[in-house]
């Protein structure tokens, strides 16, 4: 059998950075269910794919997560970016903040508000975003992490920006993206001066990508437009069980997304 979680308990390699932020023991480490996920050295994520396609145990990545490394691996992998001050402010929908019953999630105090949450690098899913760097590459990491949920049902904007290499060719950054996800099904790094949405993303499997670099301040934007209930947990978690059990990837994943 092949079992998929898509809770946290077996996404983190580090048994210390689990008891950290989670605070339990570590249950183990399980491969992890992003079959795009860059290995150093890699253009293609050929590795992921292979480790998923013998895997009979199955981690599924946090939703927030799945979005900033997609937003910012292709730079680490080639060494355009620096990894030691990486910034990411996401705008979630509410969904992503679960179904507990508390009042900020009800929707007479959410809608017309936007509110923060898990400041000052306490959440859970840093130590994630962390990890996926250091496979694509990166020595060490160092992130500034800061959700906002925006009345929205769902979907994710992640804005993620960190140091252009020095002497790096802006030329050389959006290659460095187009290389990574030239032949993927799901991610797609949008033509120049066009902007992912979340709308275009609803009910798919879909990541939307756009690239900048912002000379004056000499570092790379990204921004990743996901559904965190599709691509975010269950698109991906069937994208993985298709490769573990040899089927096509795309098999049962939509890709257009159905804006309301």
């Amino acid at each position: 059998a092949v079992v998929v979680d898509l809770g946290a308990d077996h996404r983190l390699v580090d048994a210390g950075a689990w008891e950290a932020y989670y605070g339990s023991a570590h249950a183990g480490t399980w491969p992890y269910g992003l079959p795009e996920l860059l290995h150093a050295g890699e253009t293609t994520a050929a590795a992921q794919r292979a480790e998923l396609a013998a895997a009979r145990r199955i981690a599924v990545p946090g939703c927030n997560v799945t979005a900033v490394t997609l937003g910012l691996q292709p730079g680490i992998s080639a060494g355009v970016v620096e990894p030691l001050d990486v910034v990411a402010v996401l705008a979630n929908g509410y969904s992503g903040a679960g179904r507990t019953l508390k009042t900020h999630l009800l929707a007479s105090e959410a809608l017309g508000s936007a509110q923060p949450y898990a400041v000052g690098g306490t959440h859970r899913h840093i130590p994630e975003i962390a990890q996926n760097l250091r496979s694509a590459g990166a020595p060490d990491v160092t992130i500034s992490f800061t959700p906002t949920l925006v009345p929205m049902s769902r979907g994710i904007l992640a804005t993620a920006t960190a140091r252009l290499v020095e002497g790096t060719d802006p030329a050389a950054v959006r290659a460095a993206w187009e290389a990574a996800y030239a032949d993927e099904p799901f991610v797609h790094l949008l033509p120049e001066g066009q902007w992912p949405t979340t709308a275009a993303t609803l009910g798919a499997n879909t990541a939307l990508v756009q690239v900048a670099v912002d000379a004056r301040a000499g570092r790379v934007v990204t921004v990743t437009a996901i559904d965190n209930l599709v691509k975010g947990t269950a698109g991906g978690a069937l994208q993985s069980l298709n490769l573990a059990l040899g089927l096509p990837e795309t098999l049962g994943l939509p890709t257009d997304g159905v804006a309301p």
